[in-house]
């Protein structure tokens, strides 16, 4: 299936999959705004001008904006990552020309009216002790900070309190008029849609969106020699992550990598999951994931358990890192894995949501496509060796680790 596409006079990069058969369409408008762009001073600003843009705009009230959308039982929401900003609906395709009305207007007319302002700081403030009650969030925050130290990538989207508690709307203003531009934008769409109508409609709602006042900060990521960070918390849990050396979003490998997590923590018949939880009993929840930016990487390994048994823990986790670097994964365990991998993409385009974020963030962040047939022959071209010297590479590297919880100075020690 090919995409259609087109660059607006002020820069604005149009998307869309178009899904005949399909009667719902989503949309979304990706702004490339994230913590990964903030300076200290920004600490949690653009994830606070997210929240804000829903408190009015010049045409709808905070009350009219979630009144129209649910009047045609659609979907509106938002997200902030490190890298990128999204505002996205889901609607019966008859009603896709509110949908782009109410998300141009949100992007495009914010009101950011000074009282709504201080409430939201409020709200804000709640989120982020509420992550900070949550230590599973918690320790991969902490985890971030031992493997990139005091760089934006490490740090936290929610920012912190103090930073949070001190903005005025002239600061929101500013960064707003730095980066919600057109030319640092895509509008993706997939679902049942007409093309032709869509880009008149995109004309008449972002086509007058001026390209003035952009100004977006270079980021680089350097290696940094990975640590070990403790915060003691009175809980019943230790909360364990390590961090080994990962790929960037741009780097064909992470095919590979996907390959490899399946088999090493990324499903419930992966290693780490069989031997922990299920063989030792000495785990609820162990997992692993990559993560990948534009400028670094990360495979991450969680595992939460009781102090007892925490350094006996992240002894299993290495050991079977060590198998994996030394060994390799089996043939059949490669085979499950890739076929694993085919289908999770398979069953994903089964969701218009799950394809329109897949074109969005790719294109805005890689300004680049890939169709389903490319996807598929890219996963099937995947060889056994090309994975196994992968995980030689990235298991055998030097690793971060994180620890939150009771007794965690305790378990730092004897894990060295």
């Amino acid at each position: 299936m090919n995409f259609d596409q087109i660059t607006l006079s002020n820069g604005l990069r149009i998307i869309g999959e178009r899904i005949d058969h399909f009667r719902s369409v989503s949309v979304g408008l990706w702004l490339g705004s994230g913590s990964q762009f903030e300076v200290p001073s920004e600490a949690g600003v653009s994830h606070f001008l997210e929240h804000m843009v829903f408190k009015g705009t010049e045409k709808r009230s905070a009350r009219k904006i979630a009144e129209e959308m649910d009047a045609v039982g659609g979907q509106l929401n938002a997200f902030t990552a490190k890298e990128c900003t999204c505002f996205y609906a889901k609607v019966v395709d008859e009603h896709l020309p509110l949908a782009m009305d109410v998300i141009a207007d949100l992007v495009t007319a914010p009101t950011f009216d000074a009282g709504e302002l201080e409430k939201e700081k409020g709200v804000v403030i709640e989120e982020i002790a509420m992550s900070e009650d949550t230590p599973e969030d918690l320790v991969h925050e902490l985890l971030m900070l031992a493997n990139f130290g005091d760089q934006p990538v490490a740090r936290p989207i929610l920012g912190n309190e103090e930073r949070i508690s001190t903005y005025v709307r002239d600061d929101l203003v500013s960064y707003w008029k730095r980066m919600y531009r057109p030319q640092n934008a895509v509008l993706a769409l997939a679902g049942h849609y007409d093309w032709d109508s869509v880009v008149k409609l995109a004309e008449a709602l972002l086509g007058k969106w001026s390209p003035e006042g952009f100004e977006k900060r270079g980021c680089v990521t350097n290696d940094v020699p990975p640590t070990l960070l403790v915060k003691e918390k009175d809980i019943e849990q230790i909360h364990i992550c390590m961090g080994f050396p990962g790929l960037t979003l741009g780097d064909d490998r992470n095919y590979e990598l996907s390959v490899f997590n399946s088999v090493f923590g990324g499903a419930m018949s992966s290693r780490l999951f069989q031997k922990i939880r299920e063989e030792r009993g000495a785990a609820y929840t162990v997992y692993s994931y990559p993560n990948a930016y534009t400028d670094a990487g990360m495979l991450s390994v969680y595992a939460g358990t009781n102090p007892e048994a925490a350094v006996e823990v992240c002894g299993m986790i290495l050991d079977e890192a060590r198998k994996l670097a030394e060994q390799g994964m089996t043939a059949e365990e490669f085979a499950m894995a890739r076929e694993q991998l085919k289908a999770s993409y398979i069953l994903g385009l089964e969701s218009t949501s799950a394809r329109m974020q897949s074109i969005g963030r790719r294109m805005l962040l890689m300004n680049a496509t890939r169709t389903e047939a490319e996807v598929i022959d890219r996963i099937e071209s995947i060889t056994h060796e090309s994975v196994n010297q992968m995980m030689r590479e990235i298991l055998s590297a030097p690793h971060s680790t994180a620890l939150v919880g009771k007794d965690a100075e305790r378990v730092s020690k004897e894990i060295g």
